[in-house]
């Protein structure tokens, strides 16, 4: 019997699924579209699709499950959200409670699933164009933050936009402009340059989630919508329960990024 072929993608997840690997995802499987996760109780799926339309930037939304499944067969064959992400967060009244490896324990028959494309597929095409990112060259997480720029509210769901820095030097920044504007279902361009107070980033060096990078004399720190803005909701908005990715922790697809690219 033909044994079936295994892509980059659902080998990361086995080896995630095996808890062989709980780190940080980006750089894993090169060329496979990576996902931020919110999953929430159906009373409160309707209002987060809202929410998610009238906010494209920060929650593109990749797929979404039906109440209690936990695959997302557009996204991999053999995809079990209750298992496939290197580190969850648990979140009851807005409060974290726990960050499991494995979501079998507190998954519910109601639970809907949404996931959000994640910056890290862009990446691919910023680092084929000769652009640094930092955070993959010191090997650590993206720096997120949370900003004074609200979101469009949705029924229930309300709050602050969370984005992800990127520091570059004037002339990347340009070319990273034009190559992730080609990629708006992955956050698409930057939503600011430069200037972090004017966002409500009061010390560059403290980012809300992720680690800190350092940023050189001649650079400049770049923006986009993050796909952790759910979780400043969650924080905000305080539902009864709710599921979320730990931040820099994401679900590897069976997507290829170049799949992604408007042009």
């Amino acid at each position: 019997m033909t044994q079936r072929r295994v892509n980059a993608g659902e080998r990361e997840r086995l080896r995630i699924r095996d808890g062989a690997f709980t780190g940080p995802t980006a750089g894993l499987a090169p060329g496979h579209v990576q996902a931020n996760l919110a999953i929430l109780p159906r009373a409160l799926a309707h209002d987060f699709l809202r929410f998610a339309q009238a906010n494209p930037k920060p929650c593109p939304v990749l797929a979404v499950s039906e109440p209690g499944d936990p695959r997302l067969p557009t996204l991999g064959a053999d995809l079990d959200i209750r298992t496939d992400v290197p580190r969850y967060r648990v979140w009851r009244n807005g409060e974290l409670v726990a960050e499991p490896t494995d979501l079998r324990d507190v998954w519910r028959d109601d639970l809907v699933t949404f996931a959000i494309g994640c910056s890290f597929s862009f990446e691919e095409a910023l680092i084929d164009d000769g652009i640094e990112i930092r955070h993959i060259t010191v090997g650590s997480n993206v720096p997120m933050y949370r900003t004074n720029i609200p979101c469009v509210p949705a029924g229930v769901f309300s709050g602050p936009l969370v984005v992800s820095m990127r520091p570059m030097k004037p002339a990347d920044a340009i070319r990273a402009v034009q190559i992730t504007s080609r990629f708006p279902s992955v956050h698409g361009a930057p939503v600011h340059l430069g200037f972090p107070a004017s966002i409500g980033i009061a010390d560059i060096g403290k980012p809300d989630y992720g680690d800190p990078v350092p940023i050189g004399p001649e650079e400049m720190p770049v923006f986009w919508a993050c796909g952790v803005t759910p979780q400043a909701v969650v924080a905000q908005v305080r539902p009864e329960f709710c599921i979320t990715h730990a931040p820099g922790s994401m679900l590897v697809t069976d997507l290829r990024n170049t799949t992604l690219s408007a042009l």
